[in-house]
C-alpha cells in the first residue's frame, strides 16, 4: 500500500514537470493569455539588424480609431497613403483566409495550359477582391494599430522596459483604446512573451531571398509581408503599401509563396511560378522595405 502511495507521488512529481515543460515551451502562463485576450492587444517581437525588440500591436475598427498625428519630416512617404491602404486591408484579408483542399484530387496534366490555368485562377480571385472592395467601401474595416507616435513605432529590448513604458503618462496611439487602463494595471514582464505567430525575423529575410527559390522559407517571408504591411498602414508608410500592393512582384511572391505551403495543385504551379522570380530583384525590394521600416523605428533603451 505504501509502495502504491510512493508511485502515486512520483507520478505526480513527473505530471508537475511535464506541466511546468509545457508551461516554459509555450512561452507564457494561462493568467497572461486571459489578460491579452480581455485587452484584444498583443505583444510582437521583431528582429531587425540593431537587435530584437518588444511592442505591442491591436486591431481595431477604423471607425474607431483617430487618424495618427505624423511628423511634416515623414510626410513626403505618406502623401499617397489613401491610394496605397487598401493592400494592407487586402494582404489581411488573404492571411485570414481558410485555404481550400478541393485542388489536391486534380492532376496537373489535367491541364493543357499551365499559365493560363494560373490565368483564370488568378482573374477569379480578382474578381473576389473586388466584390470584397466593394464591401469595404460600405461597411468598416478592421485595421492594425500599434504602440507607437507621430509615424514612429516604439521597441524596447526588454519586456522590463516596456512595462515600465506602458505604466507611463506617455502619449501614443495605444492610449485611445476603451482596454487601455486595464493594461496598464495588470501588465506584468512576465506577460510580454509573444506568440509563435507574432514573432517576426525581419534580419533574415532579405538573406534568405538571395538564396534563391529552393532555400525560401515561405513562413519567414509571408510573416514578414503581414507585418510590413500593417506598419505601413498604421504609420502611413506609402512606399511600404505600394511595394506590397496587388500586382506588385513581392506580392506575387507572397501569393506563390502561400499556394506552395496549401498544398495541391495550385503548390505545383506555385513551385514552377517561383523559379521564374529573379532572387536579386525580390531581396533587393525586401531589402527597401526593411529600410523604410528600420526609419520608422524608435528604439526606447
Amino acid at each position: 500500500m505504501s509502495q502504491s502511495s510512493g508511485t502515486n507521488s512520483a507520478d505526480e512529481q513527473i505530471d508537475d514537470e511535464q506541466i511546468d515543460d509545457e508551461l516554459d515551451v509555450a512561452g507564457r502562463s494561462a493568467a497572461s493569455d486571459e489578460l491579452w485576450a480581455d485587452v484584444r492587444i498583443d505583444p510582437i517581437e521583431i528582429s531587425l539588424t540593431r537587435g530584437v525588440g518588444y511592442t505591442l500591436r491591436a486591431y481595431r475598427l477604423d471607425t474607431e480609431l483617430a487618424a495618427p498625428e505624423i511628423d511634416e519630416a515623414d510626410s513626403d512617404d505618406r502623401d499617397d497613403f489613401d491610394a496605397a491602404s487598401k493592400a494592407v486591408l487586402a494582404g489581411r484579408k488573404r492571411s485570414d483566409r481558410d485555404e481550400d483542399d478541393e485542388d489536391e484530387d486534380l492532376d496537373p496534366e489535367d491541364f493543357d495550359d499551365e499559365e493560363a490555368a494560373l490565368a483564370d485562377e488568378a482573374d477569379l480571385e480578382d474578381d473576389d477582391e473586388d466584390d470584397e472592395e466593394d464591401d469595404e467601401d460600405k461597411e468598416p474595416e478592421e485595421v492594425p494599430v500599434f504602440l507607437a507616435a507621430r509615424g514612429k513605432v516604439f521597441l524596447f529590448e526588454t519586456p522590463e522596459k516596456l512595462v515600465e513604458f506602458v505604466r507611463s503618462d506617455a502619449e501614443h496611439d495605444l492610449t485611445q483604446l476603451d482596454s487601455w487602463p486595464t493594461l496598464v494595471k495588470r501588465l506584468q514582464p512576465a506577460d510580454v512573451v509573444p506568440a509563435e505567430d507574432d514573432r517576426y525575423e525581419l534580419d533574415l529575410v532579405v538573406e534568405n531571398l538571395r538564396g534563391g527559390p529552393d532555400v525560401w522559407e515561405p513562413t519567414l517571408i509571408i510573416r514578414a509581408g503581414e507585418l510590413a504591411r500593417d506598419l505601413g498602414y498604421a504609420l502611413r508608410i506609402e512606399p511600404i503599401l505600394t511595394a506590397l500592393s496587388a500586382g506588385s512582384p513581392l506580392d506575387d511572391l507572397d501569393e506563390s509563396l502561400r499556394s506552395v505551403t496549401s498544398g495541391g495543385v495550385g503548390a505545383f504551379f506555385a513551385r514552377r511560378k517561383l523559379r521564374k522570380l529573379g532572387g536579386q530583384q525580390t531581396a533587393l525590394g525586401w531589402r527597401t522595405i526593411i529600410g523604410k521600416i528600420s526609419a520608422a523605428v524608435h528604439w526606447r533603451d
